[in-house]
């Protein structure tokens, strides 16, 4: 009997050993080398009915497809692809345009709409001095006025004191 160090590499242990006695077998220490090499051709035999079981394994054998013609489809799916990113690239660009221009034209937009804010403004500061000039004519006119004062509304901030005290003399000069 030879002892599993005294092998020579290549050389096939005698199926009486165990594969305790087999330098670095680690997990396997314990299994006689019979059970190995059975539950391993038992392995191979899984693999083999597996793959005859396997879908590639009947496409072979119903006809092999030369391999120009497996070439060619390679080719042809390389040139698709080539296509669908040269469309892809072109259709980026294209969408970056109009984000550009769109970009553009909202900002011409904000430039115009500021400008007619600010043009607008300075047309309510106009009208409010406007406005004040003529409550000043108005007051200095009401006075000297002859059209009866209680047919004119005005707002009470932008009466006359003089007209407010005549009209309550009169309410009272009434009661």
């Amino acid at each position: 009997m030879v002892a599993g160090s005294d092998m020579m590499p290549g050389q096939i242990p005698d199926p009486s050993l165990t594969a305790g006695s087999l330098p670095s077998l680690g997990l396997l220490a314990g299994i006689s080398a019979t059970t190995l090499t059975d539950q391993l051709k038992l392995a191979q035999d899984f693999r083999n009915l597996g793959a005859m079981l396997s879908p590639l394994h009947f496409l072979g054998r119903l006809g092999k497809r030369p391999l120009t013609a497996i070439k060619g489809e390679m080719d042809e799916d390389d040139d698709r692809r080539k296509r669908r990113r040269d469309k892809n690239k072109v259709a980026a660009a294209r969408c970056r345009n109009k984000k550009k221009e769109r970009t553009d034209f909202l900002q011409r937009e904000s430039e115009r709409l500021e400008v007619v804010n600010s043009d607008l403004k300075a047309q309510i500061e106009e009208l409010r001095m406007e406005r004040q000039q003529l409550m000043v004519m108005l007051n200095l006119h009401r006075p000297t006025c002859i059209v009866r004062t209680d047919s004119v509304n005005t707002p009470e901030s932008e009466a006359n004191p003089l007209l407010q005290h005549l009209a309550a003399e009169k309410l009272e000069a009434s009661k």
